[in-house]
C-alpha cells in the first residue's frame, strides 16, 4: 500500500509548527492516498523515523517522501538522506522514493509575485523589493536567489529587487534592508522567502515594524504557504 511521508523543518515556535502541520493536513485533504503522515527534521515532533513508523504501522509497502523545502542546500543533500539510510536499513523491504525541494520554478515565482502585488496592489516601478532567505553556504543558494530575483523583477517591472539573507551568507538583513532603503524612491516590500513562520519570520517582522514606527514606507508579504501555490506544488510533487 502506497504511503506519502512529508518532512519538514521543524521550528522552536509553537505558532510555527501548528501552521506547518496545518498546511500539510490541507494538502493531505486534497491527495487521495490512503497513508500519509507529517514528520520534522529538527525541533518539532514527530520527527522523521517515527513518521515513517507509522507509516508502516498502518500497513505502508512503499513510501514517498516529500521535503517541504525551497531550495536543495544541506538538509536535502545532507541531513535528510543520514535520515532515510537508516529507515532503508531497518526497513529493507520497503522501497523509499524521495521528490525534490521546491526549487526554482515558475509557478512558484508567479505566486511570489501574486503575494507581492496582494500586498503593495498600487505596486509600482518605484517600488523596491528586498528578497530575504533563510540562508546556506551552499553555493548553489546563491545561483538559485540570483534567478529568483530576476524572475520576480521580470513580473512585477520592478526596477530595484535585492536578496539578503538571515543567516550563514552575505549580506544579512540589518545590511539589505539598509541598501534597499537609501535611495528607494517609493516603498520598500520585504519578501520573507519562508515557507512557514516561525522564529525567522519574527526576525523580519520585528525589523520591518521598527522602521515603520521610523516612519519608513515599508512592507512585508508574509510567509509564501500563505499562498494556495504552494498547496499545488506539493500536491504535484507527492502525486507525479
Amino acid at each position: 500500500m502506497k504511503a506519502i511521508l512529508y518532512i519538514g523543518h521543524g521550528t522552536r515556535s509553537k505558532k510555527g509548527a501548528k501552521e506547518a502541520i496545518s498546511f500539510i493536513q490541507r494538502v493531505m485533504d486534497r491527495i487521495n492516498v490512503p497513508i500519509q503522515e507529517v514528520s520534522f527534521l529538527e525541533l518539532t515532533h514527530p520527527f522523521i523515523e517515527e513518521g515513517f513508523r507509522r507509516c508502516v504501522e498502518r500497513g505502508a509497502t512503499e513510501v514517498t517522501v516529500v521535503p517541504l523545502f525551497l531550495l536543495a542546500a544541506g538538509h536535502i543533500k545532507e541531513d535528510i538522506p543520514y535520515a532515510l539510510s537508516a529507515l532503508r536499513e531497518n526497513y529493507p523491504h520497503i522501497p523509499i522514493k524521495v521528490k525534490d525541494p521546491f526549487g526554482v520554478q515558475g509557478i512558484l515565482l508567479d505566486g511570489v509575485a501574486e503575494l507581492v502585488r496582494d500586498t503593495a496592489s498600487d505596486l509600482t516601478s518605484n517600488d523596491s523589493l528586498l528578497i530575504v532567505g533563510r540562508g546556506s553556504s551552499d553555493p548553489s543558494i546563491h545561483d538559485a536567489f540570483t534567478e529568483i530575483s530576476f524572475g520576480i523583477r521580470q513580473r512585477l517591472g520592478v526596477e530595484r529587487v535585492s536578496v539578503c539573507f538571515l543567516a550563514a551568507a552575505e549580506p544579512r538583513l540589518d545590511e539589505g534592508l539598509e541598501n534597499i532603503s537609501n535611495g528607494a524612491a517609493g516603498r520598500v516590500i520585504v519578501v520573507p522567502y519562508l515557507l512557514f513562520s516561525g522564529l525567522l519570520l519574527n526576525e523580519i517582522n520585528q525589523k520591518v515594524h521598527k522602521r515603520q514606527n521610523r516612519g519608513q514606507q515599508i512592507v512585508h508579504t508574509g510567509q509564501l504557504s500563505k499562498h494556495r501555490v504552494i498547496e499545488d506544488i506539493v500536491i504535484q510533487r507527492a502525486t507525479e
